[in-house]
């Protein structure tokens, strides 16, 4: 077995070198990088046209960007907008919150640009840095093809992969702990398929950091890897994928038991499976009694069915075909046995985390198919390629040639202007669309259905906009406002700008989290869940 240490880092990236040459004539070395400069460019240009027209929120991009400047000023994670909505005690850190230490490794970018938009170049370039891994992966899988398959194999899987529909919708929502999930997942895969088994346990662990249930995929890469090197006689790697069996659950239960409340999480907070039971152990005794639940949960409502049928039948149905799809199961199943709607629809980050492990598993098939049956391996090759693309074009690259997509909306246009007025170092409520536009120069939390007594407050009153239930709603809270300490300083096409002139003065209902606050979790609208494609 290859040992853990300096040497198989180096060893991996060596091979990596000498794998990517082999097969490979000057026109493949300059299709690599066009394809890892296009992928790089699309989602970039998806983040950025989010950006400009204020489709990128507070919800999550402020909370990230929250976070990662706090790293870059040396402190824990933290995020005013996340802890004031959702009533987390004063000075609660995102670890608590979800597992992702990988973020601090951003934090020296905010050294050169202290700007939320930095993670959309982060996250467009985490992106493309997984093409030629998985060019990488599909030489592995076609290296007993003639050279011509291999090249095509590169190329089509660099494209496919690339321009992917879940790359580009979270490409298009914003930043994401999963731009860090995708790059790692690939490298482990990668490195697995090399026989490097060293420097797979090395990204498996790295893979770890990006988030608390990471884990039971580095878990189900383990059995995967071990099984593999049953069969072909690898001792190395069947010990390093047994380890990896064991530790990568072992480590998401750590932190799920342990760790996330030792950081002030509160026990249960994100459980999210009610129909199985109030607990996990509630949960596990009544699948142990009655198995059958999990399908009933899983296939209730049916847009669960719909968004299997979606993520797999996007690529052929190829992934089935191959062990590696087993890397999903549990991403799949936290998914289709939640009770939250924001889990089912196919238009949010979370595909992102599947893919690497999907397109993977679709050239791990195709290949077979390539030494098996060279006719059908064309059939089905070119069928993935074809829905694969159709749903990058409807899903997001579309988007890119829509002069409309790159205006924002006449409801959300005054936000901006309105912001421009707001002073620096000052406390702000603000229009969830329009938070991550002042995290970097103002204390700003986004305005929810509890007055927070900011300095100034932002918001729209002709269109509804998160949290808030409803247009009145917003429309009593500015009027509540005005009627205790506060001056209208802005008013246009339904946004409003007001200044607390009276700090004296004290606001019904105002709160603001203290020590013994007890979180809350967000109420799900309605409209949300019943719609796969519904953004």
């Amino acid at each position: 077995m290859r040992g853990f240490g300096p040497g198989a880092w180096r060893d991996g990236l060596v091979s990596s070198v000498r794998e990517t040459a082999q097969g490979s004539g000057p026109r493949s070395w300059r299709r690599g990088p066009a394809l890892t400069a296009l992928c790089f460019l699309v989602c970039c240009g998806l983040g950025m046209q989010s950006w400009i027209a204020l489709r990128l929120t507070g919800f999550d991009l402020g909370i990230f960007d929250q976070a990662v400047r706090a790293y870059a000023n040396g402190e824990l994670p933290r995020s005013p907008i996340k802890n004031v909505h959702h009533e987390f005690p004063p000075g609660f850190s995102l670890l608590g919150d979800h597992f992702t230490p990988a973020l601090a490794l951003l934090a020296p970018l905010y050294w050169l640009w202290d700007d939320p938009r930095v993670l959309v170049l982060a996250q467009a370039a985490l992106f493309a840095a997984g093409v030629p891994v998985v060019r990488r992966i599909a030489r592995h899988c076609f290296a007993d093809a003639d050279p011509l398959t291999v090249r095509r194999a590169a190329d089509v899987a660099g494209l496919v992969y690339g321009l992917g529909w879940p790359l580009l919708n979270s490409s298009y929502t914003g930043f994401h702990e999963v731009a860090f999930a995708v790059p790692f997942t690939l490298l482990m895969l990668e490195r697995g398929l090399a026989h490097r088994y060293g420097a797979a346990a090395c990204w498996a662990a790295l893979l770890c950091t990006a988030k608390e249930d990471m884990g039971l995929v580095v878990g189900a890469f383990g059995l995967v890897l071990a099984a593999r090197a049953r069969r072909t006689g690898h001792r190395g790697g069947r010990t390093t994928g047994l380890v990896l069996a064991v530790a990568g659950p072992l480590v998401s239960a750590v932190v799920i038991v342990w760790f996330l409340p030792a950081m002030g999480g509160p026990e249960g907070y994100y459980w999210s499976y009610g129909r199985l039971g109030a607990d996990p152990g509630d949960a596990l005794a009544h699948v142990v009694a009655a198995p059958w639940v999990l399908l009933q949960v899983a296939a209730t409502p049916f847009v669960k069915v719909a968004m299997v049928a979606w993520i797999v039948g996007s690529l052929a149905l190829l992934p089935l075909g191959s062990r590696t799809f087993l890397l999903a199961v549990p991403l799949l199943a936290e998914r289709v046995l939640s009770d939250n709607p924001n889990h089912w629809p196919v238009i949010n980050h979370y595909d992102a985390f599947l893919w690497p492990v999907l397109v993977t598993a679709a050239l791990e098939t195709a290949a077979g198919l390539h030494r098996g049956n060279r006719a059908l391996f064309r059939r089905w090759a070119v069928g993935a390629g074809a829905l694969a693309s159709a749903a990058a074009v409807a899903l997001g690259l579309n988007l890119l040639f829509r002069p409309d997509f790159w205006r924002p909306s006449p409801d959300k246009s005054p936000l901006a202007t309105a912001a421009e007025l707001i002073p620096d170092g000052v406390t702000v409520e603000a229009d969830n669309t329009i938070a991550p536009r002042l995290t970097a120069r103002t204390q700003v939390v986004i305005a929810d259905a509890t007055p927070r007594g900011a300095d100034w407050v932002l918001l729209r009153t002709q269109n509804r906009t998160f949290p808030f239930a409803s247009t009145e709603d917003q429309q009593e809270r500015v009027r509540l406002l005005l009627a205790h300490g506060y001056t209208r300083v802005w008013d246009h096409a339904g946004t409003v700008l007001l200044h607390r002139t009276d700090p004296d003065t004290p606001i019904p209902g105002m709160r603001l989290p203290g020590p013994t606050s007890t979180p809350v979790r967000e109420s799900v609208p309605t409209d949300v869940g019943g719609n796969l494609l519904l953004r």
